[in-house]
């Protein structure tokens, strides 16, 4: 469970309390009625800031699929219980809950505005990955090694700051010292190289931003590397089997 399901369902709780209480005063009443005759609705007021539209019938009988995030977890339609795992069909071994994931993190990670990443592109792109890097991480370092290779075979890199150590930290400096200067992709590049930054402070930089999304997004370890269309290819892959693996993605849809 992801840090932000885990404050939803402790503020989903809190939340349940008063709704019961606001609930009981107001039996008998039209809205009432109409709330209840509706479990989208009901189900959204359990949840602070979940709307109508993220909740969807499910494969499974008697439950909704919410989306928290970039988080699925199953609900039932009084909103009574939670399930938070995942759910497969048994009878094609189909994961139908991390198709919901990919379409979370291909919406959060679609928020984004590429000018606050740092991006490799090919001149003919034929996939595009996100990836969420550190400049102290050795596979990090490698991969950033083989950017060529990948830009190559079509794969365009997006850059998004996940500093490991967190905030406050010799690392994060680092990394608000390559998304400062004027050049990022030879900033990004010499960092990579254990070199030293030197850039000027630029006010207010997306680092937090990223790296809080990165939580969100259930990234423990970098580099964290998702499709575009959400998919979590997972770490550092070769080249070659980076284009195999997107390859694969791609021939799914």
């Amino acid at each position: 469970m992801s840090k932000f399901l885990h404050r939803v369902c402790v503020s989903a709780v809190a939340a349940a309390t008063l709704l019961a209480a606001g609930a009981s005063a107001q039996q008998g009443t039209k809205a009432t009625t109409a709330v209840a005759a509706d479990p989208r609705v009901t189900i959204a007021q359990k949840f602070p800031g979940l709307k109508p539209d993220d909740v969807h019938v499910s494969a499974l009988p008697g439950m909704f699929q919410v989306t928290l995030g970039s988080d699925t977890v199953y609900v039932s339609a009084d909103g009574k219980y939670l399930i938070a795992g995942d759910l497969y069909e048994v009878d094609t071994r189909n994961n139908l809950t991390e198709g919901g994931r990919a379409e979370a993190r291909r919406a959060a990670l679609a928020k984004v505005d590429e000018r606050d990443m740092i991006i490799f592109a090919p001149t003919k792109v034929k996939h595009t990955i996100t990836v969420f890097t550190d400049v102290e991480c050795g596979y990090c370092r490698k991969l950033h090694g083989e950017i060529e290779e990948l830009n190559k075979r079509g794969v365009k890199v997006r850059y998004m700051a996940y500093p490991r150590s967190g905030p406050d930290t010799e690392d994060w400096s680092k990394m608000e010292a390559v998304w400062c200067a004027k050049d990022r992709k030879a900033a990004i590049t010499q960092a990579k190289r254990g070199e030293v930054v030197k850039s000027a402070e630029c006010g207010a930089t997306p680092i937090a931003k990223q790296y809080e999304l990165g939580e969100e997004l259930g990234v423990r370890g970098t580099p964290a590397i998702f499709s575009s269309n959400g998919d979590y290819i997972g770490g550092y892959l070769s080249p070659d089997k980076m284009a195999q693996q997107l390859e694969a993605i791609d021939n799914k849809k």
